[in-house]
């Protein structure tokens, strides 16, 4: 005869076991499911800086504390020494969806190869100015040096006066602190018909993802 207490018991474990494997596969599903979510989000507030277009983006005028100010025309940057002040000024585009604000940032002389990587993240100088770049919107960065005594003070004095490239790295994210992003921007000297000398042609070069992997 059939032990129907045996048959009952396997009964229902089967039908519990059944249950697991389907709030199993429901939960993977929701986990991934959020983690897409999470991924879009992010796409929606993740910044993204590029030199600003040359002859269509405005000129724009910019302080630095010192009451020094700078003008500067889309696709153009600024490499000035005044009394020994530096001063460096880009006009920017933020191609991005998100709000884009700078951390800090990095220079040095010279052009600096596609296969170089980033300046380490604790070597950037922090911004001393909240500087928001809007989405889809033209901002303006700015960085001076004015203590002679500063490592790179005499290595862009020298590229100012010598008309070498320079090379401005920018660590910025969104306006919540997260997708952090390097952009590797050169200010190639040229020679403009109205005699600016400060004047330079903005040119974005390779970004990196801080947070998650980058676009390579």
């Amino acid at each position: 005869m059939a032990d129907w207490a045996t048959i009952s018991s396997l009964a229902t474990a089967g039908g519990t076991l059944v249950l697991a494997v389907a709030t199993f596969a429901a939960v993977r599903s929701s986990n991934r499911s959020a983690r897409v979510a999470e991924l879009a989000l992010q796409e929606q507030r993740r910044p993204l800086l590029v030199q600003s277009r040359l002859g269509v983006d405005p000129e724009q005028k910019i302080m630095f504390v010192d009451e020094h100010w700078v003008r500067v025309a889309g696709g153009y940057a600024s490499a000035e020494n005044r009394d020994g002040n530096l001063y460096l000024v880009m006009s920017l585009r933020n191609v991005g969806a998100g709000i884009g604000v700078c951390q800090g940032w990095a220079v040095q002389s010279g052009l600096t190869r596609s296969t170089v990587d980033h300046v380490p993240e604790d070597a950037f100088r922090p911004q001393t100015r909240d500087l928001y770049i809007p989405a889809d919107d033209v901002g303006v960065w700015q960085g001076a040096i004015r203590d002679r005594s500063d490592p790179g003070h005499d290595e862009v004095a020298h590229a100012i006066s010598q008309h070498e490239p320079i090379s401005v790295e920018l660590l910025y994210s969104d306006q919540v602190g997260a997708s952090r992003t390097i952009t590797r921007f050169t200010l190639v000297p040229i020679r403009r018909d109205d005699g600016d000398e400060a004047a330079r042609l903005l040119s974005g070069g390779r970004h990196w993802y801080l947070d998650r992997a980058g676009p390579r």
